[in-house]
């Protein structure tokens, strides 16, 4: 509008200028004919805001790398020692006792290093206590049940005596030999699964193996188990392929694995029949002794290996046996390369799967039985209570042929 001056930012090419600059017009109406104009120049100023922005990305750029640094020291002092600790206490969960941390400075982890160092050297010096204290014990066993040899040997001879004259005596007497004859065999049995405990506690168990068919040793296996068995109205079903299954085994060994098995199918069975397979592939045979008794609680599939450990100690024994048995099997079983694992459930029964390769010395890769039982091919039915029916037939397996009983 006429007489309003105007400011408007533009570029001019000042007079001996070669290029346009920035700037600012101000213009405004002279008199009815003329327009006055004044330029002012921006170029002091353009350089200015340039220098500013230099300066201020050259200060974000120093930040920047500040704040790498400052990152990378925190790292250093604090994520680094605390994964150097994970890292030991790590190794220290898997046996590396000698492990400890390095302190350095007065902090709270250096303070930390010192407790893990400390916990770690107690940690070792209770587990060094321990293992002394298990070799003393170790000893112990072994040099009483080789001391109590002698006298053992002294005494059976008396006991054989007396149980050989037995009909001259009275009843009260008769029975005390009877009593004496029973106890002395039970003795005798402690005191060769000790001596057997102490052979693999100073690794000194060996190994004689020879070709063996595996079926055959399940079947000569079963004669005391099989008595056990008739007396308490029940049987011991083989289910055995029609070839043989021959592995590169300890026969003593494994004789003793499969009779432990069977013996303690029975005596814990509650009366039902016991179910033996055998089964082998291209590199293992493995046997399977299945019962119908109490079973298993979670959890003790691992603890029926420990040594003189009884599910329920209410339960009378009826074998009279040692509490050794299965965890000498154990021992042969893996003194052969092998397995042997246990499944069981609270009234469905438990099955105890022993695995062996066939050439002695190979590593054993898998197992051609199954440890959790499938009830059809064990022709055991159950009923929705959990109680096991009666089972049909047999010779309804499909993969197995059952042999008769010895």
């Amino acid at each position: 509008s006429a007489g309003v001056p105007v400011v408007a930012p533009t570029r001019m090419t000042l007079v001996g200028g070669s290029a346009p600059v920035p700037g600012l017009a101000y213009g405004a109406p002279f008199g009815s004919f003329y327009e006055l104009y004044y330029f002012f120049p921006l170029v002091s100023e353009q350089q200015t805001l340039a220098s500013e922005q230099k300066t201020l990305l050259l200060v974000g750029l120093v930040l920047v790398f500040l704040l790498a640094a400052i990152a990378w020291l925190v790292t250093r002092w604090v994520v680094v020692p605390v994964r150097l600790a994970a890292r030991g206490a790590l190794r220290l969960s898997t046996g590396a006792l000698a492990e400890r941390m390095p302190v350095r400075g007065v902090d709270e982890l250096a303070a930390l290093s010192t407790a893990f160092n400390q916990m770690a050297a107690s940690l070792q010096e209770k587990l060094e206590e321990l293992e002394d204290l298990s070799q003393v014990q170790r000893q112990f066993v072994s040099d009483v049940s080789h001391e109590l040899r002698t006298p053992l040997t002294t005494i059976r001879i008396a006991a054989d005596v007396l149980f050989g004259a037995k009909g001259e005596m009275e009843p009260a007497p008769a029975r005390s030999a009877e009593l004496l004859q029973s106890q002395l065999e039970r003795f005798e049995s402690l005191l060769t699964d000790l001596l057997e405990i102490s052979r693999y506690d100073a690794n000194a168990a060996t190994l004689d193996a020879e070709p063996v068919d595996v079926c055959d040793l399940a079947r000569h296996s079963a004669d005391v188990a099989q008595h056990l068995a008739e007396r308490r109205g029940a049987r011991i079903e083989f289910r055995l392929p029609p070839e043989p299954c021959v592995a590169e085994v300890d026969r003593r060994r494994v004789e003793r694995i499969l009779r432990n098995l069977l013996v303690n199918a029975v005596e814990h069975g509650e009366g039902r029949d016991a179910v033996v397979t055998v089964a082998a592939d291209s590199t293992a045979v493995a046997v399977s002794v299945r019962d119908l008794g109490v079973g298993l609680a979670p959890g003790e599939e691992q603890l029926v290996f420990d040594r003189f450990w009884r599910a329920d100690p209410a339960r009378a024994r009826t074998t009279g046996g040692t509490g050794l048995g299965l965890a000498i099997a154990l021992e042969d079983a893996r003194l052969h390369g092998g397995w042997l694992e246990a499944w069981g459930k609270p009234g469905q029964g438990s099955v105890f799967r022993l695995t062996l390769p066939r050439t002695a010395g190979t590593e054993l890769a898998g197992s051609p039985l199954p440890l959790k039982p499938d009830e059809a091919d064990f022709g055991v039915a159950v009923s929705p209570a959990g109680q096991p029916e009666a089972p049909p037939e047999p010779g309804s397996g499909p993969e197995f042929q059952p042999e008769p009983e010895p």
